[in-house]
């Protein structure tokens, strides 16, 4: 399966008409989060650690279109907490796709088969569903048996009623590149559209004990040896390629967190999706006020070891945009040494 044509034609003329217009900074997806509250705890999501007042808290469907009415990037990703957790979370998506927005549902896929009749297939809505691991491992991520299989079967029931379907993946310190493999040929015989997927980044409100995530020289070292066994497969990620290049730490970039900027229960969240150094009341004071220079790695210590696509995706594509013929294949770049 593959993206859409019409979002590929929409996304890429939005990005064009950007740069032409030469704006420095612009959004390319929106992180809304109506609600913290899950019904997992899963290791290293620092979203449910917060007090019971604020996981009561949550944004109204106003609020969400407001939020779309002010950030102008075509894609909105909505991830959590479990936003099917909310009853009201068809009529958000309904006004959002209405909007001709690209709408990014996350879920654990543990509610889908009880809400599934609730939404429309639709181009516009993709539901993404939450696999960091075959089996064994991700029930224990995840902090609870049988959550694999629920996300499993919610796959096949989605695909099933002509819903699009992708998947998040994120990979712990632990992991190892056979099973990685072994994980990403399962999901792609499941028939999903794409796979996201990142290195587990110890920010500030991660839950897990730091043990579990990985440096940046570790992920670089885990998705080189990744990619190559993979050799030719074509698992269908849904990333560019330099992104994924940068994973195997064959390019570099610097983080762009207005690229996707959060708006939650709180506010605009300054800088980015998994730091939080406060809130702006606007998208435009998010834009306009934030010291944007003082974030990524080698400027806040914080950003050492983050890889996340929420923060380089965006630094990825832009640089295909600005650089068409700078590519490389994994086939022509060396081997990377290992690093202490």
């Amino acid at each position: 399966m593959a993206i859409p044509f019409i979002q590929k034609k929409r996304i890429g003329a939005y990005l064009i008409g950007q740069l032409l217009m030469k704006r420095a900074r612009f959004p390319l997806v929106l992180m809304l989060e109506p609600t913290f509250r899950c019904n997992l705890q899963c290791s290293g999501c620092g979203k449910i650690s917060r007090p019971g007042e604020v996981l009561d808290r949550r944004l109204s469907i106003e609020d969400c279109i407001d939020a779309v009415a002010q950030c102008p990037s075509p894609v909105v990703s909505i991830p959590g907490g479990e936003p099917l957790l909310l009853g009201d979370m068809p009529e958000i998506v309904s006004a959002l796709v209405s909007r001709k927005k690209f709408i990014y549902l996350c879920t654990n896929g543990l509610l889908v088969e009880k809400r599934i009749e609730d939404f429309t297939p639709s181009p516009f809505l993709t539901f993404n569903i939450h696999v960091d691991g075959l089996r064994d491992r991700h029930d224990t991520l995840s902090g609870r048996t049988g959550v694999f299989d629920k996300a499993v079967s919610a796959i096949g029931l989605l695909r099933s009623k002509g819903f699009r379907v992708t998947t998040n993946t994120t990979l712990y310190r632990g992991e190892t590149p056979e099973r990685a493999v072994r994980l990403f040929d399962f999901l792609t015989s499941l028939g999903v559209e794409g796979m996201t997927v990142a290195p587990a980044f110890g920010y500030e409100k991660a839950s897990s004990d730091p043990s579990a995530f990985l440096s940046r020289s570790e992920a670089a070292d885990l998705f080189d040896r990744i990619f190559r066994i993979g050799g030719e497969k074509r698992w269908p990620f849904n990333h560019s390629s330099r992104y994924l290049q940068f994973l195997a730490g064959h390019r570099s970039f610097r983080c762009t967190p207005w690229g996707t900027p959060t708006r939650n229960v709180f506010g605009w969240q300054r800088p980015c999706y998994l730091i939080e150094d406060g809130f702006a009341k606007t998208f435009r004071e998010l834009m306009e006020t934030t010291d944007w220079q003082a974030y990524g790695a080698g400027r806040d210590p914080r950003c050492t070891d983050c890889m996340v696509h929420c923060g380089h995706e965006p630094s990825a594509v832009l640089d295909s945009l600005i650089h068409p013929f700078a590519g490389r294949t994994f086939d022509s770049m060396p081997a990377r040494r290992k690093t202490a």
